[in-house]
C-alpha cells in the first residue's frame, strides 16, 4: 500500500471511530445529523435568512450589503468561540451553512471576482490565532473561483465596537484602514470588489473599509456578512 493510500485509510478509520464515539449533531438543537457540520432541516431553515440589508447615507460608499442569517441565535453561538476562544470546532457548521446560503442568494448573475476581507489589527489577529473572517469565507469563495486578496490592513488598534453607539463606532474606526500596499491599485481599479466580514451591526467598519477601496479606484463595493440583526 502506497504511503498516501495508507494515510487515507488510517484517516478514514480514525474519522469513522470518532463519528461512532461522538456522533455528529445539529449545532442548534443537538439532533443527530448525517455528517459533521450538518444541520437538521428545521434549524437550518430557522437560521438561514439571506437578505439585502437596508443602508443609510452613512453607507453610501457601499453599493449593496447582504447578510446570510440573524446574529442572535445559533450563528452567534458559533461565532463567539471562534473569535474569542480560538475554538475551530464550529467552522464545519458555518461552512455547511454557507453552502446553503450560496444556493439561496438571489443574484445568480454574480460572477466571481476580487474578494477582500475586513482585516484585524496585527496584534489582535495574533491573539485570536487568525482572522475569523478569513476562516469563515476564504475556502468557500476561492473554491468558487473568487480571487482572495488581503488588500486592506488595519493601521491602528481600535477600542472594541461592542457597547458603542453608531456615531461612536464610526468615530472609533475612522481612518483605521489603508491599502496593504499600492500594488493592489491596478487590480482594484474600475472593478467590482466583494468585501466580507463576519457581522454587520451598524456597518461602520465595512463602510470605512469600502471607503478605502473606492478611493483606490474600485467601481463599486458589495458587502457580504455571515450574520446581522439589522432590520
Amino acid at each position: 500500500m502506497m504511503e498516501k493510500e495508507k494515510f487515507s485509510f488510517i484517516k478514514y478509520i480514525s474519522d469513522s471511530l470518532f463519528d461512532f464515539l461522538f456522533p455528529p449533531r445539529c449545532p442548534a438543537c443537538s439532533a443527530y445529523v448525517e455528517k459533521r457540520g450538518g444541520w437538521c432541516p428545521a434549524c437550518l431553515a430557522a437560521s438561514l435568512r439571506v437578505r439585502r440589508l437596508p443602508l443609510g447615507s452613512e453607507h453610501r460608499v457601499i453599493s449593496e450589503a447582504w447578510a446570510f442569517g440573524p446574529y442572535q441565535g445559533t450563528l452567534r453561538s458559533l461565532l463567539l468561540p471562534l473569535k474569542f476562544k480560538k475554538r475551530r470546532d464550529g467552522l464545519a457548521a458555518i461552512h455547511s451553512f454557507l453552502e446553503a446560503a450560496g444556493e439561496a442568494l438571489p443574484r445568480a448573475d454574480w460572477m466571481p471576482g476580487i474578494v477582500v476581507p475586513v482585516p484585524l489589527f496585527a496584534e489582535k489577529e495574533k491573539e485570536r490565532g487568525g482572522n475569523q473572517t478569513e476562516m469563515i469565507f476564504r475556502e468557500w469563495l476561492t473554491a468558487r473561483g473568487w480571487i482572495w486578496r488581503d488588500a486592506l490592513v488595519r493601521t491602528r488598534a481600535t477600542a472594541p465596537q461592542f457597547g458603542l453607539s453608531a456615531p461612536q463606532r464610526a468615530e472609533n474606526i475612522k481612518g483605521a484602514f489603508s491599502l496593504t500596499d499600492d500594488s493592489y491599485i491596478e487590480e482594484i481599479k474600475r472593478k467590482s470588489v466583494l468585501l466580507v466580514d463576519d457581522i454587520f451591526t451598524t456597518g461602520a467598519t465595512i463602510a470605512e473599509c469600502a471607503r478605502v477601496l473606492r478611493k483606490a479606484g474600485a467601481a463599486e463595493v458589495v458587502a457580504w456578512t455571515l450574520a446581522s440583526d439589522r432590520q
